[in-house]
């Protein structure tokens, strides 16, 4: 399981929504079979539907978007 804070703490280089969107996806994509969001990204252009546009990144991988 992928937690989405272990995921932005292994990646300081991720500083934007759309940059963790890709990392969600690759995750995914990684054979990862579940995330939780265990926190909420903290990035200036995060949205408020975030959790299902990372969950449909998650699910669809590196094809999504």
């Amino acid at each position: 399981m992928a937690k989405l804070s272990d995921l932005i703490i292994a990646h300081p280089e991720v500083k934007s929504f759309d940059e963790l969107e890709r990392l969600v996806a690759e995750a995914g994509e990684a054979g990862e079979m579940f995330i939780e969001f265990d926190i909420k990204p903290d990035y200036r252009d995060t949205p408020r539907k975030w959790e299902w546009i990372l969950e449909a990144a998650f699910t669809r991988g590196t094809s999504y978007g």
